[in-house]
């Protein structure tokens, strides 16, 4: 019987018709691409998400309940210091400015996988924007830990506009795709080097932050500096986990900054890292420094553990720069009081769009599908 239809579809008395159809199709698919590719329609779903997640709606604070029940790093102060950090950023001016040279429509999308980390909340975000404004498919594997707040955003974007349901696929594997961004680990990242390595890709590995300390910081600059390795319990790339700190440094002042933190020991988890970290240190007979939440060691490794912070002292300005050379693909931010090393105190993780992650600017990777 089909092969009949097929038959008679070629027949000159339904050439018309069958020229009517090819139209009539061609111009709802090309309506439909349209629709899911124009980044004016992305970036007002992004700006509506923005006012979304900085509202106080019942099916948010649901989603915040349900996320801290799944994960308790995942406290409720801390997902609204994300969510707050991302409502101020996805506006309509901030979004269109940072799109301003993208084309308005991509006209040969790809299917880009994403690899998402879950250390923090939403830390894959961004990502996700980077690919959808760029005009690209994404095929998502959640992380387990992010998985709640990362399914209410993806949610919220196609109930806000419907087309992009075509645009985000969430899996459980990534297979074929046309390009990946993928984060994880150190041992993680040489497995995605190696399966990923016949198509265009971003590989993340381990990072952390870094703190240049003069001894002219003033006691608010101390505080704030607190505020960057505490944020997230330190959980994030963006957290310092390293002081380089003058020879002559009195280490008492800065300690002394962070008791606005001391509530970090009655979270359980945080508290189980001290203990163990602090046995380690004892038995081991390790001079160290012990707040009650936080642990300060002088090692001249960059990353230290959860719960804890290593310093190291330097001579001259020299040396330190020379060792923030030798480490720079290790290092995600440097903080401190002077402009020549960093950037200020406080400010880790208050990002902004063009805030790339390891430094690689994601949407002009994209652009290049």
């Amino acid at each position: 019987m089909l092969s009949k239809a097929y038959q008679a579809m070629n027949c000159d008395k339904h050439k018309t018709v069958k020229k009517l159809v090819r139209t009539e199709f061609n111009i709802f698919l090309c309506h439909l691409i349209k629709t899911v590719l124009d980044k004016e329609k992305i970036i007002h779903a992004l700006a509506k998400l923005g006012k979304n997640l900085g509202s106080q709606t019942a099916d948010l604070n649901a989603a915040i309940e349900l996320s801290y029940a799944k994960n308790s790093w995942f406290t409720g102060e801390n997902v609204r210091f994300c969510l707050n950090n991302w409502s101020k950023t996805l506006t309509l001016a901030q979004l269109t400015d940072w799109t301003n040279e993208l084309p308005q429509r991509n006209e040969s999308p790809k299917s880009v996988g994403i690899i998402m980390a879950g250390n923090i909340p939403l830390v894959g975000l961004h990502d996700l924007l980077c690919v959808l404004v760029a005009g690209h498919k994404t095929v998502v594997k959640l992380a387990q830990n992010d998985e709640v707040l990362m399914k209410y955003c993806i949610n919220q974007l196609i109930t806000i506009e419907p087309a992009l349901k075509d645009s985000i696929e969430i899996t459980e594997r990534v297979v074929k795709p046309d390009a990946i961004i993928a984060t994880g680990s150190n041992n993680s990242a040489r497995y995605f080097d190696y399966y990923f390595r016949d198509i265009p890709n971003i590989i993340r590995k381990n990072r952390t932050s870094v703190a240049v300390i003069t001894g002219e910081e003033t006691k608010k600059e101390l505080e704030l500096l607190s505020n960057d390795i505490f944020q997230y319990f330190g959980l994030g790339c963006r957290n310092v986990t390293k002081l380089l700190v003058p020879k002559d440094y009195d280490l008492v002042p800065l300690l002394d900054a962070t008791a606005k933190w001391s509530d970090v020991q009655y979270h359980n988890k945080y508290a189980n890292n001290t203990t163990y970290h602090r046995a380690i240190f004892l038995m081991n007979l390790t001079p160290h420094l012990d707040t009650g939440y936080l642990l300060v060691k002088e090692d001249e490794k960059l990353h230290s553990p959860l719960s804890c912070v290593f310093y190291q002292r330097f001579e001259n300005e020299n040396d330190i720069l020379t060792y923030l050379k030798v480490h720079k693909d290790e290092i995600q931010v440097i903080v401190s009081s002077s402009p020549k090393f960093g950037q200020a105190f406080g400010t880790t993780q208050a990002t902004t769009l063009t805030d790339y992650a390891d430094g690689v600017d994601t949407l002009a990777f994209l652009s290049t599908l």
